[in-house]
């Protein structure tokens, strides 16, 4: 069916202040975590954006004072890729140039002082790989020892891709059936951490020899090793020790298929690789019985004999709880202890405090990021207090030698919030910068354009909703609404910033967006996650079912006639499914980006634990079971108008999904739409690309609600 309606611009509701448009959003300062240096006085961010006239980003430098908040231009540029402070002061930075006049591919090492008003670089090491990821440590002999990470060759080498030979061949044989993974083909390539020196022989650095892999020498695998690992991993899969001796870093079980299970250990290995990496919780370790699944988050102990680690029980379930855990690391053997084994949370990001005593940990809570305290030595039943600070979701932070920590974090109303937090009060939190103040892009916004509310659902568990209201929202109006089904499914969705779904940036549209944490979301306790398995169709249906009704006979601002539903990924399943029942004939229109059509389809993509934990089992021993919540089954029903994106590099949920589900739809003549990026995988993450995402998308729901006449009726927007 041919359909006709203008494109308009997009975020057109605001006759007052400016509101937030795609643009805006997408171009608005993007601001990495804060970078402390030793005395806690300094604090560095990049901040990236987006020039729509040139169509380029470009990145700068900025220093936080921690005491004041007030924010400077750092003296260095985007030359600078990454950097730590480690040198003779306290403002010295040892960085990663990502350019190498003498090597195509290769990154070069500069030494630096932030506080030298000429700030005079030196360099002092060539590297012949694109290598990143940069820890580093101060020696006792003065030496500063190093760790990277880029691709690696089987016999342990760095990779360039820029240097080596070119393969005649396209062709690719595999013997395992981790062929690709998210968005990209597997290669002989595996990503390794790599030590190096810089010795401070003579009173300056200089680079000794070439950085050391230090996975290379972990034998009798099925499978390669990978530190970091991909995609997702980043440098917090790996960590050099205080004292710069060892590191340790955490990668796959080398002796299981990765396609069907997620187990990985922590490993500790001499900087110098003079001896193979032992992993300290592995098979014939001193861990508990039951730990035997994913690690994460490798921390050393200030005193270099400790590394504290998260570690979940189960081999093939990648939700499972993540448990904490401190190894004392002697030789080539460990001594584990649990750590608050009982608390129904799972930690992630660990840091230790100066004297060794107490863990600061993030950990999810209500579809945030959380902030807790938990002493090193904590018994089983010990229940960490959340010490978050305002309304925000944690993304990082450094602790700093008062004893507080500098927190990164932000919300669904502010991109970056910078703040201070004790451990033992909030009352002293102190806000040092909140982009939606600074940036004019983002100063519609605010926590007032946000809410919650809680209804028990039939299994007794109260079911958050957030909900988000376009700018001059007033109760005295009836308004759009969208419902968001998140992706995951064991992935929350809440008052957290994303540049992707920005839950905002649909409300500018004139919507409200209610966005429920239904059966299966974590956070809400590990059996409420556990809930899902053999049941994504059922209970998280009936929750989203049960929002809604609440919806439409509770809150009279919200017009039930111009309603839309939107979801990716595991919301793109959820909204495929909802089209062929009930809840599907409530809406005007349908949104599906990266969703899947039918189960069995999850045999086309490689964490092939993930279906066939949630189905209870493989598609060979109960068949029809995979057919209970195949969306495809009541397709029969399809009436709403449905818009469709798939993106071909997209090999967690292949393209082959959302054309079938297009193909039905044409098929039944339902007005649909197609949308496809050749060049983007799971997630659309290119800002042109983005940019025509969105205006598709809003205009598609606006078109249907009958939202753009009631924009021209008013004079807002011009036929």
């Amino acid at each position: 069916m041919a359909l006709k309606f203008a494109l308009a611009s997009a975020s057109v509701l605001l006759t007052g202040a400016h509101a937030m448009t795609v643009e805006d959003m997408l171009a608005a300062p993007r601001r990495s975590a804060a970078i402390v240096n030793p005395t806690g006085e300094w604090a560095a961010f990049s901040s990236s954006t987006y020039n729509w006239t040139t169509h380029k980003a470009s990145t700068t430098w900025q220093l936080l004072n921690v005491a004041s908040g007030n924010v400077t231009e750092a003296p260095f540029d985007s030359e600078v890729s990454e950097f730590v402070w480690i040198g003779p002061t306290d403002t010295s930075i040892l960085y990663i140039n990502g350019t190498n006049d003498n090597i195509p591919g290769g990154v070069t090492l500069y030494t630096a002082d932030v506080a030298d008003k000429e700030f005079s670089p030196t360099l002092v090491g060539s590297l012949n790989a694109p290598f990143t990821g940069l820890k580093a440590a101060k020696t006792e002999s003065g030496d500063i020892n190093f760790v990277v990470n880029t691709l690696a060759w089987w016999n342990g080498s760095a990779y360039n891709e820029e240097t080596a030979t070119k393969a005649r061949s396209s062709g690719q044989v595999f013997d395992s059936n981790w062929i690709r993974h998210w968005n990209v083909y597997m290669t002989e390539q595996r990503y390794a951490v790599f030590g190096g020196v810089l010795s401070g022989s003579n009173g300056s650095l200089s680079l000794q020899g070439e950085p050391k892999n230090l996975l290379h020498g972990i034998k009798d695998y099925l499978t390669r090793p990978e530190t970091p690992i991909v995609p997702g991993g980043d440098p917090g899969d790996y960590e050099i020790s205080p004292d710069g001796k060892k590191v340790a870093f955490l990668t796959k079980a080398p002796e299981l298929p990765k396609a069907n299970y997620t187990a990985g250990y922590i490993y500790v290995v001499p900087h110098d690789a003079s001896s193979a990496p032992v992993a300290i919780n592995g098979p014939g370790s001193s861990r508990p019985e039951a730990a035997k699944g994913a690690s994460i988050s490798p921390r050393w102990s200030p005193d270099s004999t400790k590394v504290a680690y998260a570690q979940q029980d189960g081999i093939s379930y990648e939700s499972d709880r993540y448990k904490l855990y401190v190894a004392s690391v002697d030789g080539n053997s460990s001594k584990i202890t649990p750590i608050a084994e009982n608390w129904d949370s799972s930690p992630s990001t660990i840091l230790w405090i100066s004297n060794g005593t107490d863990l600061w940990v993030i950990s999810e809570l209500h579809a945030a990021q959380r902030l807790w305290v938990v002493p090193a030595n904590a018994e089983a039943d010990f229940k960490p207090k959340n010490i978050t600070g305002p309304q925000t979701s944690v993304a990082d932070f450094a602790l700093l030698p008062s004893g507080q920590a500098l927190v990164s974090a932000s919300s669904s109303w502010t991109s970056r919030i910078f703040y201070t937090v004790s451990a033992a009060t909030t009352a002293d939190t102190k806000v040092l910068l909140s982009a939606h103040t600074v940036d004019p892009e983002l100063a519609s916004l605010g926590p007032e354009r946000t809410s919650n509310f809680w209804l028990p659902n039939e299994d007794g568990n109260l079911i958050q909703t957030f909900v988000y209201y376009p700018p001059n929202f007033t109760e005295e109006k009836q308004w759009p609404a969208i419902l968001i089904p998140h992706g995951g499914p064991q992935v929350a969705m809440g008052d957290v910033w994303s540049t992707r779904w920005n839950l905002q940036l649909w409300a500018e549209q004139g919507f409200v967006v209610f966005v429920p944490q239904f059966t299966g979301t974590p956070s809400y306790s590990q059996n409420f996650t556990d809930a899902i398995t053999n049941n994504w169709g059922g209970t998280p249906y009936r929750d989203l079912a049960m929002v809604w009704d609440h919806v439409e006979k509770n809150i009279s601002y919200v017009d039930n006639e111009r309603a839309a539903c939107a979801g990716a990924s595991f919301g793109g399943f959820m909204t495929n499914f909802i089209q062929g029942h009930d809840l599907g004939r409530k809406f005007k229109a349908l949104v599906t980006h990266d969703g899947k059509t039918t189960q069995e389809g999850s045999y086309a993509t490689e964490e092939l634990y993930f279906i066939q934990h949630d189905q209870n089992g493989t598609i060979w021993d109960d068949y029809e079971n995979y057919q209970t919540w195949n969306p495809v089954r009541d397709a029969k029903n399809w009436a709403t108008p449905h818009f469709i994106i798939h993106n071909d590099l997209d090999y967690r949920v292949v393209f082959a999904e959302g054309m079938s589900a297009f193909n039905i739809l044409q098929s039944l003549g339902v007005p649909s739409r197609f949308l496809h990026f050749p060049d983007e995988g799971h997630h659309v993450l290119n800002r042109e690309n983005s940019k025509v995402w969105h205006d598709h998308i809003f205009n598609w729901m606006r078109y249907w609600v009958g939202l753009d006449e009631e924009l021209i009726s008013e004079g807002v927007i011009h036929q």
